[in-house]
C-alpha cells in the first residue's frame, strides 16, 4: 500500500506541482488550500504525511503542524516554506513537525523529507 499524503498551501499552482511530483510514489489523498480545511480533512483522510505551507489564510502552518502532531500522532507534518528564517524551522521541530523543506527545493528535498518522516512513523491505532 503506498503512504498516503495530504497537502496544504494556498496556491493552487503549487499544489499541481506538488501533487505531480508525489503522484509518482504516494498516493495523494486530498488537498486543502486553508488551515482549517486540512485539519478537517485530515481528520478524514487520515493521511500518513501532511505537507503544509507555513502561511496559509486562516492558520498558519505551525498551528496545523501542533493541532496534527498532538491530535493525530501516526500523521508526520513536513512544513514546507519559502521562509529560510531559522527561528521558523526551530519552531515547526518544537511543535513535532518531522521534516522543514524551503519550496524552493522542494523537487530536490521533499521525497527525501516525506521518506525519513515516514521511517519514523508510529502504527496507527
Amino acid at each position: 500500500m503506498r503512504p498516503r499524503i495530504l497537502l496544504a498551501d494556498d496556491n493552487t499552482s503549487l499544489l499541481t506541482a506538488l501533487k505531480r511530483l508525489l503522484d509518482w510514489s504516494y498516493t495523494v489523498v486530498g488537498a486543502a488550500r486553508t488551515g482549517r480545511e486540512a485539519l478537517e480533512a485530515a481528520g478524514f483522510l487520515q493521511p500518513d504525511v501532511i505537507v503544509v505551507d507555513v502561511i496559509l489564510p486562516d492558520m498558519d502552518g505551525l498551528d496545523v503542524c501542533r493541532h496534527v502532531t498532538t491530535g493525530l500522532p501516526h500523521a508526520k507534518v513536513i512544513v514546507l516554506t519559502a521562509s529560510d528564517d531559522p527561528a521558523v524551522e526551530q519552531r515547526a521541530f518544537q511543535l513535532g513537525a518531522a521534516g522543514f523543506v524551503l519550496k524552493h527545493r522542494a523537487g530536490d528535498d521533499l521525497i527525501p523529507a516525506i521518506e525519513r518522516a515516514l521511517l519514523t512513523r508510529m502504527p496507527a491505532h
